[in-house]
């Protein structure tokens, strides 16, 4: 290991336990050690894989899955933050809404689904809104709690060169909010993506959810661990493009973070 160059060996350290772990699965099946039907073979999912991605059927499944995801947690996220920023800039807002907000994020999303089916009928609206209601709550206390931990010296020294309510929105709370504000897109990201794949799984014409179901009942195995290993692959992908785009976006974070 003291050989290889410091990227290599990152990668190295970073998959050999993954790669011990598919070598022994894969041993362990060819040896009749597991169920093929339980525990099918990593070569067998592989080739079910291949099947699916020159058939087309997984890139169709898994964009469902991000469009959707993406979607509705556009909404929520950018509902969140505004209300956030602006419960944490008012008083008078935070007391009239903050109770509400607080009980949203603490109501399990999946049960209003059956509320929302009812209402909006089986549709995608009804799909959208737990993750909507998902990226908000989680956006808008992560706002909240930003904006609360402002430095009041920022606030002031804006006020004194007569700053309003809006330019301090713009220029002191959204700038020093940014670090909390990724933290909290890569919270939501995850908790939406968990939403997405349960909304699926309870009912879409579409999805890696509904393929899970499917391959679930069929017992088509290997599709099932495809569309779970496909799931995992999205959320990792997408929580790398949230922290790639925060060092874009807010570097002095990471500057201040090496500070310290």
């Amino acid at each position: 290991m003291r050989t290889l160059s410091p990227p290599l060996r990152n990668l190295v350290s970073a998959w050999w336990f993954p790669a011990f772990m598919l070598a022994g699965w894969e041993s362990f099946s060819a040896l009749g050690w597991l169920s093929p039907l339980f525990f099918p073979a990593p070569s067998r999912i592989f080739l079910a894989a291949v099947k699916m991605i020159q058939s087309g059927e997984w890139m169709e499944q898994s964009l469902s899955t991000l469009h959707r995801m993406s979607s509705g947690a556009a909404l929520g996220v950018l509902a969140g933050i505004a209300c956030g920023l602006v419960m944490g800039a008012s008083k008078p807002v935070r007391s009239a809404f903050e109770p509400l907000v607080s009980a949203l994020n603490s109501t399990p999303k999946l049960a209003v689904m059956p509320l929302l089916l009812l209402v909006l009928g089986v549709g995608e609206t009804a799909r959208l809104v737990p993750i909507m209601l998902t990226g908000f709550v989680t956006l808008a206390m992560q706002a909240l709690d930003a904006v609360s931990s402002v430095n009041p010296a920022y606030v002031e020294t804006a006020r004194n060169y007569g700053a309003r309510r809006l330019d301090l929105l713009r220029w002191v709370y959204l700038p020093a909010s940014l670090p909390q504000l990724f933290t909290g897109l890569r919270l939501a990201a995850g908790r939406c993506l968990v939403i997405t794949i349960s909304v699926e799984l309870l009912g879409s014409p579409d999805g890696l959810g509904r393929m899970i179901w499917l391959s679930w009942q069929t017992l088509a195995t290997e599709k099932l661990y495809i569309g779970i290993f496909t799931t995992t692959l999205l959320g990792v992908a997408v929580h790398r493009s949230l922290t790639y785009l925060e060092r874009k976006a807010a570097p002095w974070a990471a500057a201040t973070a090496v500070g310290t």
